[in-house]
């Protein structure tokens, strides 16, 4: 209960000001002659002027509210080392039967840094604000925080916080701890398949007994041994890798371990590297020109990962029409430079609508070939060319290419249709308009005829089910067969056109061997805390996956089919690392989280982090249990008014003074209330002006 005075003026303020105003003039010229009476007139206007004030005596009912003390539990993976949880979770059981002993004091237990999770770091802090966000800073008594120290969050300065209550830390862990970690200071994001480039990274041994000079440093790629380095411990090493292919080439360097060290997780560390593959060089030969002729110097040339080298065949070494040669604008066609010199420096070979009419030796047929076999791309874009006399089938081409002509062209309008192949083939999958029957794009209307028995894949048939496009691999390189000239009509709108875009491109770039377009393949990528694993293959059936955690530990997944070709698992997880994932002789690989995580960055107990913020609140940093392991917490004790808050064996809580009002009761002094208060009140004004008139009428 709490008592308090209000007014409740009677009069409008103004008015108030008035009446102070003619009371002074009326009383202070009396004062100063000293006039007799003069004091009795000056108490009788001052009793009338606080009776027109109504003066309120005002009792309020109110309850107390308890003091609010945060107890903040950290559970993140740093604090499963060396038995830190254990003890953590003893002393918690302790402070809450020590905080329970106090009627005023309401805990409020804050878990946070949860193990597992894909959060880079640990954070304390932030879940604390959370938990608070209902309590008034003036509420909260203290905040006790059960942490190894290991803290990323912590406020720069203390007015972040937000209060002023003191911050108490007890740390887990011992104070002689040593750890051995390996540190990667600078490693490149991006790098050219087929060009090297360099890691810095150290091997730092932390701790006071620590030793070590020389180290062993293993390496590996995308889980393959691929190094061994002895460093000395402290120095900075720089190593130099090739970028192997396109994607992701996961390093991860692993440091031999260290005697009594605290742990071996941040022996290892991972780098990145995205493989991109240079600009990709096409060599787009033409033949005979027809309607379509530009429809692959276009598409090629609007891939800004393609550098294109596009000659036209116009005047074949048969065609004599008396021109003298000085007078042609022509230029000769390079042969010997293209297809002898330089041939292995190209990605993919075109043929479009080209005939075996003399222009190109048949040595440099051969030269293709070999070309192909040896990892090379080749694409023959076929017109009746191609079923004639002078068809590259007729060259030393023909045991490369997949299917041989018949002699005969079928032209009659067609759809080009996917075939149950080519639905599972990344290059024909998902074409837009062939999930409708019959396909939703424009007709074609000429089509090379092959013999059936054609090597390879086809992935799309023509008129009649006939072979349209072929793909097929040759030694290290690739082929394909399009035994149509006319997929310029869906370039022109034709019909409505066609997505000729998507699978001309996606043609070219299967043949150059693009990762994503493989048709057997195993991937794996990391999302939001999970593992997608994704296999494609053009089988009907796939086998289970063996993935294998980065602590070692195995479990076989089943695939579910997506799509046709396509198969996924998706398996959340909760380790922070290098997964493998294994089918077969096929590999995959996946990091999951940070690739070097702040966590076990040094994962030794320490004051360092939480210290600034403990000493600016008047907190208190002790250890939670003592050098033989017994649990060893600091008193509590509750402090009202007081200025310290901690002591070399206490940790003190901030007891709140707040309250909630529960009701009031109002006590007019003057009027309105028929108390003794009031009759004293009008007591004195009827007798103050009684004994004025009397004096002075003396």
């Amino acid at each position: 209960m709490t008592w308090s005075l209000a007014v409740e003026p009677l009069l409008p303020s103004w008015l108030l000001i008035i009446a102070a105003v003619l009371s002074v003039l009326l009383v202070v010229p009396g004062l100063l002659r000293r006039q007799r009476g003069a004091w009795l007139r000056a108490a009788a206007v001052v009793i009338l002027f606080l009776a027109l004030l109504d003066p309120v005596a005002l009792r309020e009912e109110r309850d107390p509210l308890p003091t609010v003390v945060a107890l903040v539990t950290d559970n993140s993976a740093s604090q499963t080392l060396d038995g830190r949880d254990q003890t953590t979770a003893a002393a918690r059981a302790e402070l809450e039967a020590h905080l329970a002993e106090f009627r005023n004091i309401e805990v409020r237990e804050v878990d946070a840094g949860a193990p597992g999770g894909m959060v880079d770091g640990t954070m304390l802090f932030g879940p604390l604000a959370a938990a608070l966000s209902d309590v008034p800073p003036e509420r909260l008594g203290a905040v006790m925080m059960l942490t190894d120290g290991e803290v990323h969050d912590v406020p720069a300065t203390v007015d972040a916080l937000g209060y002023s209550a003191p911050v108490h830390v007890l740390l887990s862990g011992r104070e002689d701890e040593i750890d051995r970690r390996l540190v990667i200071d600078a490693a490149p994001r991006f790098g050219i398949v087929g060009e090297s480039q360099t890691i810095r990274f150290r091997v730092l041994d932390d701790g006071p007994s620590a030793t070590g000079d020389r180290v062993r440093v293993n390496v590996t790629r995308d889980g393959n041994p691929l190094s061994s380095e002895v460093v000395t411990v402290g120095e900075e090493q720089d190593f130099t890798v090739d970028i192997a292919h396109g994607g992701p080439n996961i390093l991860e360097f692993e440091a031999e371990p260290l005697a009594g060290e605290l742990t071996e997780i941040n022996n290892r560390a991972v780098a990145a590297i995205e493989g991109i593959r240079e600009n990709l060089r096409v060599l787009l030969v033409s033949g005979e020109p027809h309607a379509g002729e530009r429809t692959w110097r276009n598409l090629l040339k609007s891939d800004a990962a393609v550098d294109l080298v596009h000659f036209t065949i116009l005047r074949p070494p048969e065609k004599q029409d008396g021109t003298p040669i000085n007078q042609l604008s022509l230029i000769a066609f390079p042969t010997r430079e293209l297809f002898s010199e330089k041939i292995d420096e190209f990605d993919l070979i075109i043929f479009d609508r080209y005939q075996h009419r003399g222009v190109l030796p048949i040595l440099y047929f051969d030269n293709i070939a070999r070309y192909v076999r040896d990892g090379g791309a080749l694409l023959i874009a076929a017109g009746p060319d191609y079923g004639e006399d002078g068809s590259l089938y007729n060259t030393p081409l023909s045991p490369v290419l997949p299917a041989a002509p018949t002699g005969t062209v079928t032209e009659k309008p067609f759809f080009a249709t996917v075939t149950d192949s080519g639905h599972r083939h990344p290059v024909t999958r998902d074409l837009e308009g062939s999930e409708s029957d019959p396909p939703h794009w424009g007709r074609w209307f000429r089509l090379i005829d092959v013999d059936p028995r054609t090597d390879g894949t086809v992935v799309m048939d023509g008129a009649d089910k006939k072979p349209l496009l072929v793909l097929n691999r040759v030694g290290e390189g690739r082929v394909a067969l399009l035994l149509s000239d006319h997929a310029w009509l869906w370039a022109r709108g034709y019909e409505g056109g066609g997505p000729h875009v998507d699978l001309l491109r996606r043609l070219a770039h299967w043949l150059m061997k693009e990762p994503d377009l493989e048709e057997e393949a195993l991937r794996a990528r990391a999302n939001a805390g999970e593992l997608v694993i994704d296999r494609q293959t053009m089988a009907d059936e796939t086998q289970a996956v063996t993935v294998r955690s980065p602590s070692g530990a195995e479990q076989v997944v089943t695939l579910q089919p997506v799509e046709p070709g396509l198969w996924r698992a998706t398996l959340p997880v909760d380790e922070i690392g290098l997964y493998r994932i294994e089918q077969g002789e096929r590999r995959a690989f996946a990091h999951v989280g940070a690739a070097n995580p702040k966590e076990f960055v040094d994962a030794r107990s320490t004051d360092r982090l939480l210290r600034p913020i403990a000493d600016a609140t008047d907190g208190r940093i002790a250890r939670m249990a003592d050098t033989a392991g017994a649990l060893d917490l600091p008193r509590i004790v509750p402090i009202r008014g007081g200025s310290s808050f901690s002591g070399s064996d206490w940790m003190g809580v901030r007891m709140t003074e707040a309250s909630v009002l529960k009701g009031i009761t109002r006590m007019p002094l003057f009027g309105g209330y028929a108390g003794p208060a009031a009759f004293l009140a009008l007591l004195v004004l009827l007798l103050l002006p009684a004994v004025t008139w009397f004096r002075e009428g003396r």
